[in-house]
């Protein structure tokens, strides 16, 4: 499916090493850079918005795979990528260079705000956001809940650097940018885009250390495919609007903390969290979202001191039902349902920012796509 496009993208890696650019591009110091294009007018407009990661990596000599993330410029990233100018009109920003272990509050407000700014403004019709694939799924689900706008926003990443014989960013880079291209991509919310599959942000996860097959989205499937010739959704759009949020002041989220279950669990780490004054504590339970007895009473004392406390699972897949070994009507507690431990910390911590703390309150606010 992919050939045409990997051999040719296989050949544009190596321009990423060049110190020149193309003259038909223009740079002011210190400022956006746009890329123009020769293709029609009628051409929607997207944003291309870069965070750094592996996608953005370059090699390293300490190791056969070893690579820096983060090295390569938006612009660059683009001007690899053979056709891409076919597809839409492109401007591309440079928002942060970290590998996405380094992800942030303050890169999290920074592209939220920009976004925002970008579709109020009407700068463009569709954004695609680079970021290392280590945290997007966090990021992308942050977005889904405080951006509000029906027009296409779009994550990519890459499992390998730009510098690698067989970079998979060239052809992930071009196929989220057709697909933030099509009108059938309005109203659909935040989507993750990587190796011709379509996720939305709620359901994908990271699956695999290593594997450009990483993405998926476990308890629902992708909601698409896509290949340098097509974009095809499984169902119709449907975003609603019930789990927005507003952006908080600030640059930083409330302290919410994980906590991962195991064998002879005790309730130190849970202890130490209120300690800190973690505002929330999430649970990555055994199973069903469970843990120990010592490690419940403890969080039942969280729960009495107001700390928002969420049961989600360390398992890959599957949901967190109420009231199944944990009485949680009567400790206090909310279940994440679908989310993972990591999503279930990113929306408890928009929850309590937006005054949303009430056990009742919190876990309507977890249902609300279902």
């Amino acid at each position: 499916m992919r050939n045409a496009i990997r051999a040719k993208c296989l050949a544009a890696t190596f321009v990423l090493a060049a110190t020149a650019l193309p003259t038909s591009v223009s740079l002011a110091a210190g400022e956006a850079t746009a890329t123009s294009t020769t293709a029609s007018a009628a051409l929607p407009r997207v944003a291309v918005l870069a965070t750094g990661g592996t996608i953005a990596g370059q090699a390293d000599t300490r190791a056969a795979n070893a690579y820096n993330a983060g090295a390569v410029g938006a612009q660059q990233l683009v001007q690899a990528v053979p056709g891409i100018e076919k597809l839409a009109h492109l401007s591309t920003e440079q928002v942060a260079s970290i590998g996405s272990q380094d992800m942030n509050d303050k890169v999290w407000f920074a592209l939220a705000r920009r976004i925002q700014e970008i579709f109020d403004r009407n700068e463009a019709d569709a954004v695609v956001i680079t970021h290392g694939t280590d945290t997007l799924e966090e990021t992308a689900f942050f977005l889904d809940n405080v951006l509000h706008t029906d027009k296409p926003v779009v994550l990519v990443g890459s499992m390998r650097p730009s510098t690698a014989t067989s970079a998979d960013g060239p052809s992930n880079l071009y196929e989220a940018v057709e697909v933030a291209a099509s009108p059938a991509a309005r109203g659909r919310g935040v989507m993750v885009v990587l190796n011709d599959t379509i996720q939305s942000a709620r359901a994908t996860t990271k699956t695999n250390t290593t594997s450009v097959q990483t993405f998926a989205s476990p308890n629902s499937g992708p909601i698409g495919y896509v290949d340098p010739a097509s974009v095809r959704f499984l169902a119709p759009a449907f975003q609603p609007d019930s789990h927005k949020y507003a952006l908080p002041s600030g640059e930083q989220l409330p302290r919410v903390e994980i906590v991962y279950s195991h064998a002879n669990m005790d309730g130190v780490q849970i202890d130490n969290a209120i300690a800190n004054k973690a505002k929330g504590i999430v649970l990555a339970g055994v199973g069903d979202g469970n843990t120990s007895k010592a490690a419940l009473e403890a969080l039942q004392r969280a729960a009495k001191q107001g700390i928002v406390v969420v049961r989600a699972t360390r398992v890959g897949s599957g949901f967190v039902n109420r009231n199944v070994e944990v009485n949680d009507d009567t400790s206090g507690f909310v279940v994440s349902l679908d989310l993972n431990p990591q999503k279930a910390r990113v929306l408890t911590q928009l929850l309590i920012a937006n005054g949303i703390t009430s056990p009742a309150q919190v876990q309507k606010a977890f249902a609300a796509t279902w």
